[in-house]
């Protein structure tokens, strides 16, 4: 296929983008589950507000293969909470769900901290118990009945509902500074907004590391922290961050600075030097995959279980034949 012809098929797709959403989410969270993701998905979506199941796509033979899921059975589900992207996928009993990625749900109301805490406490775990902190007049930490953590929080004011957290443990515990001047490095519109620090006799946690810290990555809130506590957990690619990304120049980019591990490195996953995973991804790859012809489809799906870093040229040609 000529240059020519792939840059055209490149405009149109984004142009058919564009049309569709006036901002397309440069980072979309997913999470992975064993075979519940639309069960996760519909739960999530009746106790938040702004929220709405979307496209749901479906294993085809390879990538049934691939998963160990039957043919037709459901891949991935994109939803929204809260006006926010989010990704589930169903890839089997891989990868467990822990707290070190957690969501920080900003409430303005004690009602609703109230509310949520009931529906996502049934069948779940407490982790911290909804009462008084001194950072908060309310709080609590909970796992939810399918292993995902929200920190639920009173506060004045929301710039972001649901805020994603990453917690540095283990060896990793006093990175996150560290780790938060690189992320912001990589994107633009990005920038650290708050960093709160462990003072002395707050042992094991090593006096200067952070006890809370808020930053932006392309416009969208973060939050992190260390812990110098025993944990029986670290990151896992249970929850990844997708990169949404336009050109092959910024799939090479992101993949060349964040991967740190050639052994987590397929389909474009990468894991970066702290064990965060992330997904570095066309937005032209759902269109390709969900072709209403289902050998060019076929075709795709077949040369993305191949690829490590994706090749959105490679992918354009599979689509064309």
């Amino acid at each position: 296929m000529t240059k020519i012809k792939i840059i055209g098929i490149l405009l149109t797709w984004e142009d058919n983008n564009l049309r569709r959403s006036h901002h397309l989410q440069k980072i979309i969270p997913v999470l992975w589950f064993d075979d519940q993701a639309e069960e996760a998905v519909d739960f999530y979506v009746s106790i938040f507000n702004k929220s709405q199941k979307g496209y749901l796509d479906r294993h085809d033979e390879a990538s049934a293969e691939a998963a160990g899921k039957p043919v037709g059975s459901i891949s991935y589900v994109e939803f929204e909470l809260e006006g926010q992207e989010f990704g589930a996928i169903n890839g089997g009993p891989v990868f467990k769900l822990t707290p070190a990625i957690s969501f920080i749900v900003n409430c303005l109301a004690e009602t609703e901290i109230d509310e949520l805490w009931d529906r996502l406490s049934e069948r779940g775990k407490v982790l911290m118990p909804l009462d008084s902190y001194e950072f908060s007049n309310k709080y609590g930490w909970i796992e939810d009945r399918y292993g995902v953590s929200w920190q639920l929080l009173l506060t004045d004011t929301v710039a972001q509902k649901i805020v994603p957290s990453l917690m540095f443990v283990g060896e990793k515990s006093g990175k996150a500074e560290e780790a938060i001047s690189f992320y912001t490095s990589l994107f633009e519109d990005s920038k650290v907004e708050y960093l709160s620090r462990y003072g002395p006799g707050q042992e094991p946690d090593e006096e200067g590391t952070l006890n809370y810290a808020s930053f932006t990555l392309a416009g969208q809130h973060f939050a992190a922290m260390d812990s110098a506590l025993e944990h029986s957990f670290t990151f896992t690619e249970a929850i990844s961050l997708l990169v949404n990304c336009k050109t092959q120049e910024e799939i090479d980019q992101y993949w060349e600075k964040l991967s740190a591990d050639p052994e987590a490195e397929q389909c474009g996953w990468l894991k970066d030097k702290y064990g965060v995973s992330w997904q570095i991804i066309p937005v032209q790859l759902n269109q390709l995959l969900r072709d209403p012809d289902p050998a060019k489809s076929a075709s795709v799906m077949r040369a993305f279980l191949q690829m490590k870093k994706l090749d959105l040229e490679g992918l354009i040609s599979a689509h064309q034949g």
